[in-house]
């Protein structure tokens, strides 16, 4: 792979993950880690990445959830359109951040009334522009690289809630390893997240689909419901069908 595909891969890696680490693309490129911190100090250089300890975040993500430069934001507003459906008046909602669910939140009918449970500070905000949502945000350690809070005063909140709804934003799914992180404070917000609601939705754009990351959350069968943009009778998803996955 010459520099400037490797330097493309990359980039379009972090965009569409958020967040990337040197050791998972060296061994996705066959290219050693110190190649991988060149690269990646390059990219930062000119803007492109945020480099941190051991990988790199995205521009979009780590800037604000409302930056005009996020990854395939029209993907994520349908996929936001076809999720609020799932909403109803009384519902105790629990939520993940990220682009995908910022999306959910400004596509939330005005009318709706419900309760929004989130640990993701950019989430908060944008709930809390709503006129007829109470907003209830879990509180701890705050992880930087993912704007949510993380550690286990969080996890046990969590753990105190039953939710009706879990809508996750996702990093990677397949129908084999199940849904997958690269964030070890992340994945245990998810797990228990999963753990304690009725209904467990994953939000997720198609590029995602049947990719995997080193840390898993969940099996695939655990996952309720799997939106995507794709039509619900798409072939990418056949896979996910046969989990007993509601696609929509």
């Amino acid at each position: 792979m010459l520099k400037e595909e490797r330097l493309a891969y990359i980039l379009h890696q972090v965009n569409l993950h958020n967040k990337v680490l040197s050791s998972h693309l060296s061994e996705q490129i066959q290219v050693s880690e110190d190649t991988i911190r060149r690269d990646l100090a390059e990219l930062a250089q000119e803007g492109k990445i945020i480099k941190v300890h051991g990988g790199a975040l995205s521009n979009s993500f780590h800037q604000g959830i409302a930056s005009q430069d996020v990854y395939a934001v029209e993907d994520k507003k349908t996929i936001a359109l076809k999720a609020v459906q799932l909403i109803h008046d009384g519902m105790f909602v629990l939520t993940t951040g990220g682009t995908t669910i910022a999306e959910l939140a400004r596509v939330l009918p005005r009318d709706l009334q419900a309760t929004f449970i989130t640990v993701s500070l950019p989430a908060a905000f944008e709930y809390a522009n709503h006129p007829n949502i109470e907003v209830i945000v879990i509180g701890d350690k705050l992880s930087k690289g993912s704007k949510i809070t993380v550690g286990g005063e969080a996890i046990s909140k969590i753990k105190m809630i039953k939710a009706d709804l879990c809508f996750l934003g996702n990093n990677a799914i397949d129908a084999e390893d199940g849904l997958t992180d690269n964030d070890w404070d992340v994945v245990q917000v998810k797990r228990a997240m999963i753990s304690t609601a009725k209904k467990v939705v994953v939000l997720s754009i198609s590029e995602k689909i049947d990719t995997s990351e080193q840390l898993k959350i969940c099996d695939a069968e655990e996952i309720d419901v799997l939106i995507t943009e794709l039509p619900p009778d798409s072939k990418k998803l056949q896979s996910y069908r046969k989990k007993g996955i509601q696609i929509l």
